[in-house]
């Protein structure tokens, strides 16, 4: 074969490597392995047990029948991220749910993409694609194929985005709110025209009306007719189709009425050319309340992005210049004066202050900084001066996480949207059915033409997709934004949707209920002041590196305690030590210390079997031969812990601890916070099987913890809680992240999961009610109760704010706030 042959083919073929899920044996390998060779095009296929990765190789990969193939095994794969590409596009002209559902269907038909999400509330769509099987032109070409306009919003920085996404809707109000005043003027005055008082005769005051009517027509409601004619050339249609023949129905019956009168019966015939020009009016005044209600949705993301300073001291060379923000590189040595933002995240290597990080922690108590602290980007400096240098910068540090996240979950879907997407899907041609069927209807019964128009024009008009389309997305935006300004950051629809359904909630002990470390609780002094034996004990502890012992240390020096240099310093590996402290001889440690150096600890045995029962360490002291006292320390319980768990079962879940801790330990701890089921002497890689347990039974479960060796614990569950402190977020695991170490925030955060699903709830029956009622009654279905026909003006009023009642109802969780009990 010549050598040209041999290259053209080794370029021809493709590679793929997916990560497999539950491979656990060589037939695990085999049954994934002869799944993939089944697929087309597909030339080998290799799945590596150690890996748990399959690599495939051929012609023409399909990604989702890859995915697919090895699903049916009963495992589960996804490509790897090199493998997939994912873009953001920025969508003009959609009007309704069905224009997101064209959009998805037209993106999700086009072969290489692996997932579209569009998102009516915020104008975008995501889209997930193989780039070896299309691109972002191709991308863009399949939204263009039906009726609407993309602009890719990769490589642009996203601040420039917030500008020109603030700039479209304000020149989008500017155009709406002319338009509609226009409107509405001439549609009174037409009003007038035909119910009040003309200065003309009939015939000349038709000819009037046509002229006043025409511009309203053809350029107040030019958006739906270019909406309209745009989906028609691709064989579709949306709200502005409904809008457009509707009113182009009453304006043209209207014109052949004035031009030609015997047409239509001779004489001189009704005209509705007030009609036409209300329903424009008024549904140009719903479109210009909803434009101003959904830039509110919004209102969280441009608010983070304000948060973040435009420039910084920067120190190079020696000397310390004022930079951009963005010019700022890892490893720059940045000043911070009082009142100053801190620029990027970084550690502090010189000064000290206190940092506000409430607009990012949701924690109003200002956090002192000192040599080796972390500090964030965006967060405020009180007091103090100090420098640092800087770890995280441009989309890598914490805030630039954070607006990502909130952007996916505002752009994502909760799995309760699919009713109302599968209904929009065949909503218009639907309402073009039925009005079509009520116009019929009321010719064959012998009413007039006008009263078979009427009904047809209002069946169309009082439709609203609207509704449907924006009832969820609306809600999940302002949700996740409200959340993310409290310090909480939910990853998408699906966890706002399975917290609400929570049953049962693990929380993990160390850094999550406690402190984290050990901390003084009891001091016991025997025959000595308490102060003169904290001085003693802590002398004795300050060479060792032992946690129990800094923590006696720490409380001597939080006391105020002057501490004597130690001499003659000896540790017992694990036990405790021996020193010499001002002429007196310290011995610190356990009770099997203080046995093996002959001293009778029997005069506390009591107290220290009391305080053990507790869940705390008892650490004894003997001077000079004789007990000098004990000293009792644990791991302290936040401060917010108890409160939290009250709150939680308030709630209506069921409280778990996790711990390694024994069972007398953990249970005592247990009930100092309030929580009846414990599960002890757990080791952390059994945390998720202990998740999974709780599962089995039949609990929907949250797992709550630090979001780094909890991580398997955090992905297990039906919802993962994260908990981090400053730039420790695990937001990778978890479904939830409090961006704070405060505990209250879960509470928090599930409270929030609830009145978002409720507010969606609210929106979509209200949408479905709203729709499923008055479409028959504009077809005439109470005309024998009533006696008349719905109006079609009273139509438009009532579609115009069905959509504004749905995004004003979803505002409402702006307000959402904390419990004093959360606080």
């Amino acid at each position: 074969m010549p050598q040209e042959t041999i290259n053209a083919e080794a370029v021809a073929r493709e590679h793929l490597e997916l990560d497999v899920e539950g491979m656990h044996c060589a037939s695990c390998v085999s049954r994934i392995e002869n799944a993939l060779a089944g697929v087309q095009g597909v030339e080998r296929a290799a799945a590596n047990l150690a890996t748990g990765r399959a690599r495939v190789e051929g012609k023409g990969l399909d990604v989702k029948a890859l995915e697919q193939a090895v699903a049916s095994t009963g495992y589960s794969a996804r490509a790897r991220r090199a493998e997939v590409e994912r873009v953001a596009l920025d969508v003009s002209g959609m009007h309704c749910a069905s224009c997101v559902a064209s959009i998805e269907g037209a993106l999700n038909a086009l072969p290489g993409v692996n997932e579209a999400v569009v998102n009516l509330a915020s104008e975008t769509a995501k889209v997930a694609y193989e780039p070896r099987a299309t691109d972002v032109g191709k991308i863009v070409a399949a939204v263009e194929s039906v009726g609407y306009a993309a602009t890719p919003m990769e490589g642009i920085e996203r601040e420039l985005e917030v500008v020109a996404a603030e700039e479209r809707g304000r020149r989008r109000l500017r155009e709406l709110r002319t338009k509609f005043v226009s409107s509405a003027v001439i549609g009174a005055l037409l009003l007038v025209l035909a119910f009040v008082w003309s200065p003309l005769p009939d015939r000349e005051n038709m000819w009037l009306m046509l002229v006043l009517a025409t511009p309203v027509q053809f350029w107040a409601g030019s958006e739906f007719y270019k909406g309209a004619f745009r989906l028609a050339r691709h064989r579709s249609a949306d709200m502005n189709t409904l809008i457009a023949v509707g009113t182009s129905a009453a304006y043209l019956y209207s014109l052949v009425a004035t031009i030609a009168p015997g047409a239509v019966g001779g004489g001189t015939p009704d005209v509705y050319f007030d009609t036409s020009a209300v329903i424009i009016a008024l549904i140009l005044l719903g479109r210009l309340l909803e434009a101003r209600a959904k830039a509110g949705t919004t209102e969280a993301i441009k608010r983070l992005m304000e948060l973040r300073p435009p420039s910084a001291r920067v120190i190079r060379d020696g000397t310390e210049l004022e930079v951009p923000v963005e010019d700022v590189r890892v490893g720059d040595e940045i000043v911070v004066r009082p009142g100053e933002k801190v620029a990027v995240d970084g550690e502090v290597i010189e000064g000290r202050s206190t940092i506000d990080e409430s607009m990012l922690t949701g924690e109003s108590v200002p956090v002192e900084k000192g040599p080796g602290d972390e500090v964030i980007g965006a967060t405020l400096n009180r007091v103090g001066s100090f420098r640092f240098r800087a770890t995280r910068v441009g989309t890598d540090t914490a805030l630039a996480q954070i607006v990502r996240l909130v952007e996916e979950a505002q752009g994502s879907k909760a799995p309760i949207q699919r009713l109302a997407d599968r209904v929009s899907a065949r909503f218009v041609p639907a309402v073009i059915a039925i009005a079509t069927l009520a116009f019929a209807v009321w010719l064959v019964t012998g009413s007039s033409f006008t009263s078979a128009m009427l009904a047809f024009v209002a069946v169309l008009i009082i439709a609203c997709p609207c509704a449907l389309g924006l009832a969820t997305p609306t809600a999940i935006m302002v949700g996740t934004g409200r959340g993310a300004e409290m310090g909480i950051l939910v990853r998408g629809g699906e966890a706002l949707e399975t917290a609400q359904k929570l049953d049962t909630i693990v929380l993990d002990k160390t850094g999550t209920l406690t402190r984290g470390e050990p901390s003084v609780t009891d001091v016991v002094p025997l025959g000595l002041h308490e102060e003169e034996f904290i001085a003693l004990s802590a002398a004795a502890e300050s060479l060792s590196e032992h946690p129990l012992a800094q923590a006696v240390v720490r409380f001597a020096r939080d006391r105020g305690v002057e501490l004597s240099p130690a001499a003659d310093f000896e540790a017992s590996v694990g036990h405790g030590v021996n020193a010499t402290v001002g002429g007196h001889a310290v011995v610190v440690g356990s009770s099997r210390l203080i046995h093996e150096v002959g001293i009778d600890a029997s005069a506390l045995a009591e107290r220290a079997a009391s305080l053990e029962a507790q869940g705390k360490t008892v650490v004894y002291t003997a001077v000079d031969g004789r007990l000098a006292g004990a000293i009792a320390i644990a791991d302290t319980l936040k401060a917010e812990t108890r409160g939290t768990v009250a709150e939680l079962k308030r709630l209506g879940l069921e409280v778990a601890m996790v711990t390694g801790d024994n069972r007398a330990t953990a249970e005592a701890i247990a009930r100092e916070a309030g929580i009846d089921r414990v599960l002890a002497e757990v080791l952390p890689d059994r945390k998720a099987a202990e998740v999974k347990r709780l599962q089995e039974e039949g609990h929907v479960v949250a797992m709550v913890g630090d979001g780094i060796n909890d991580a398997p614990a955090l992905a297990q569950a039906d919802v993962g809680i994260a908990i981090g402190t400053g730039t420790d977020i695990a937001i990778e695991s978890s479904d939830l992240t409090l961006i704070s170490g405060d505990l209250g925030g879960v509470a928090a955060a599930l409270r929030l999961s609830r009145q978002t699903m409720r507010t969606i709830k609210q929106n979509l029956v209200g949408a479905f009610a709203y729709n499923a009622t008055l479409v028959p009654v504009a077809a005439g279905v109470l005309y024998p109760v009533w006696g008349v026909l719905l109006d079609p003006i009273f139509a438009a009023a009532a579609m115009a704010a069905s959509s504004v009642t749905v995004v004003t109802n979803a505002l409402r969780l702006r307000g959402f706030r904390r419990t004093a009990a959360e606080a």
